[in-house]
């Protein structure tokens, strides 16, 4: 099964794309929302995969980068 981690901090930009675009995933991708503003841990982790700004969507450990909410940096 595929996983994908959709990261965002829960701003209208963040969720104007989890509303659009995870609907469109396959129902056999397994989708894992993380909130850094609600789960700050997942900072540095999401820096590691190579997270810049947010909102991101990582499948695979491929790193897509939708619209733009804030830099990473912003969240530390």
């Amino acid at each position: 099964m595929t996983k994908a981690r959709f990261y965002h901090a829960g701003c209208p930009v963040c969720v104007s794309a989890e509303e659009t675009l995870l609907q469109y995933l396959s129902p056999d991708v397994e989708i894992e929302v993380i909130h850094l503003g609600e789960q700050p841990d997942h900072v540095a982790e999401a820096e590691r995969i190579g997270v810049k700004s947010i909102p991101a969507l990582v499948i695979d450990g491929n790193v897509l980068h939708i619209n733009f909410g804030a830099p990473i940096e912003a969240l530390k």
